[in-house]
């Protein structure tokens, strides 16, 4: 049954006051009190829509992966080379690096998850959402988008090497010594389409039939997510 407007207007007035605190002071040093606060309601309203901070915490995540999902879909199905294996990874790291929350989750930053990282009972800690899957690498092979010879395994771990690498450099690195970012990600897809595209150019409108059965794929894997989490409200 659908939440009443009001109902869903606090709510995300909760979670938006939640994304904004969780990134700046981390997940253990924000507490539901300094939420009520951001969010200008009691501390009482805040348990009327979350049973716990760590409750709150999973909510906010799953709608930042529906975001970060669809601004991923968005930009490959605008981009003429999108279903390549250069153009998807250039959209995957566009949106990745657009979202604090889901470069935080896919690098495991300790900083910002904190405890929740150690919490056996954190139903998205050990996912990899944002990480790129062999499975898929071997159905952009199937439909020509990327050289058939390539092992998938190896592809998609050297692709989240770097994908990692962009997020997380400014831990190892000055970052007045980190080139912009914008630049980072075209040239690491120029290095993907040079290395892992077909000779003739692969199948572009191919592979992007394949990233929009995944997204549908995933998109009703989350929706499953957030109904199971309205279900124990």
């Amino acid at each position: 049954m659908p939440k009443p407007a009001d109902v869903e207007q606090r709510e995300a007035r909760i979670l938006d006051a939640a994304a904004t605190l969780f990134v700046h002071y981390g997940f253990d040093k924000t507490s539901v009190a300094d939420i009520a606060r951001e969010a200008g309601i009691s501390k009482g309203a805040i348990y009327l829509h979350f049973e716990s901070k760590e409750a709150l915490f999973e909510a906010l995540l799953l709608r930042e992966m529906q975001s970060y999902a669809a601004e991923w879909l968005a930009r490959v199905e605008a981009d003429p080379a999108g279903g390549t294996l250069g153009g998807m990874y250039r959209n995957v790291l566009h949106a990745l690096n657009a979202s604090p929350l889901m470069a935080a989750l896919f690098k495991q930053d300790r900083r910002l998850l904190g405890a929740y990282l150690r919490n056996p009972q954190a139903a998205l800690r050990s996912r990899t959402h944002g990480s790129m899957r062999h499975e898929l690498i071997d159905l952009l092979q199937q439909a020509g988008a990327v050289r058939q010879e390539l092992d998938p395994v190896i592809v998609a771990h050297i692709m989240n090497m770097l994908a990692y690498g962009l997020v997380a450099m400014d831990e190892i690195m000055d970052p007045a010594d980190i080139p912009p970012t914008e630049a980072l990600i075209e040239g690491i897809a120029d290095l993907m389409d040079r290395a892992l595209t077909p000779p003739d150019g692969g199948d572009s409108a191919a592979g992007k039939a394949v990233l929009q059965q995944i997204y549908s794929q995933a998109r009703q894997q989350l929706a499953d997510a957030v109904q199971k989490g309205q279900n124990h409200d």
